[in-house]
């Protein structure tokens, strides 16, 4: 498994496991055999409602707790200081770990931005006390960053973001470079383009014929070329799947490497629409949601 070493030190795997939409009774089995097939990366959040079901799967597992990096994210009902404070205390019962490798918040909230500041300040705290090993955040676009980079103290490890080739954030990742944040595609592979939400318009990337000549001359799939085309170009994915072949087959990515055009074939597929909710309409009046307690 190929590592990516974050900007604290950590080093995390590049491809790990996502549990996006997976229900509690299906996401135990999902990362059991997610853990059996190689992977060492498991992403949550408090928001899945399953982090419960991750930390039962990793307990049963015969991997050992330090072979094993876990991500989960505060949601915007418990930003703020003591409150994502207690978001954590939550997470980390609910996965059953003392100490949590990657804690992000989940989304920015513009409409109440001292609040958000204050969250991450609390994941600053964590970090000191050493109850997480990294911290970063989800859906910041540029304006976000700026103002955190601005006010905080500890630069982001990560920015986990919607990407794939029909919607890349060009802008947003140049400036994640450029300050040393790792970029993290969540939806890598553009389930979220063909989601029953995404309208009308919907269509797989999967299915685009730029992806599929490229799979057919490297005798791979069109969902491995995609994960390919971001781990090539630097980035950690978190592809989704409770079957156990895809997720066998997604982790099959590292023994073939694209070329510049093929790269460039994919890069050229960018459409400029958005999957997931618009960061700036993320409100607590629409968005909010009581996170249980453990």
């Amino acid at each position: 498994m190929q590592t990516l070493t974050l900007n604290n030190g950590v080093e995390m795997p590049a491809l790990g496991l996502g549990v996006f939409q997976t229900p509690p009774d299906e996401t135990r089995a999902a990362v059991t055999a997610a853990l059996e097939l190689g992977y060492r990366h498991i992403d949550t959040a408090a928001a899945y409602g399953n982090e419960r079901e991750v930390g039962q799967a990793i307990r049963a597992s015969a991997v050992p707790r330090d072979g094993i990096f876990i991500e989960t994210k505060i949601w915007i009902s418990d930003y703020g200081y003591d409150e994502t404070l207690h978001g954590f205390d939550k997470s980390a019962a609910k996965l059953g770990l003392d100490q949590i490798d990657l804690l992000i918040l989940h989304q920015a909230l513009p409409s109440d931005f001292d609040k958000t500041l204050a969250a991450y300040r609390a994941l600053e705290r964590l970090l000191a006390d050493g109850k997480v090993r990294a911290i970063g955040v989800s859906n910041f676009m540029v304006d976000h960053l700026t103002t955190l980079l601005d006010t905080t103290s500890v630069v982001p490890a990560v920015n986990q973001l919607e990407i794939h080739p029909y919607f890349q954030q060009r802008p947003v990742l140049d400036f994640d470079d450029q300050h040393g944040i790792l970029n993290q595609a969540w939806s890598p592979i553009g389930g979220i383009t063909f989601y029953p939400g995404y309208g009308e318009e919907r269509r797989s990337v999967l299915a685009d014929p730029a992806v599929t000549a490229i799979a057919e001359v490297r005798g791979k799939s069109p969902a491995q070329v995609l994960l390919r085309w971001g781990i090539q170009q630097g980035r950690s994915v978190i592809p989704k799947s409770t079957k156990r072949h895809r997720i066998a087959e997604n982790i099959d990515v590292f023994d073939f490497a694209l070329t510049a055009d093929e790269l460039k074939s994919l890069d050229a597929l960018e459409t400029g629409r958005r999957g997931g909710p618009e960061p700036s309409g993320v409100t607590l009046a629409a968005y909010g949601r009581a996170i249980q307690e453990a």
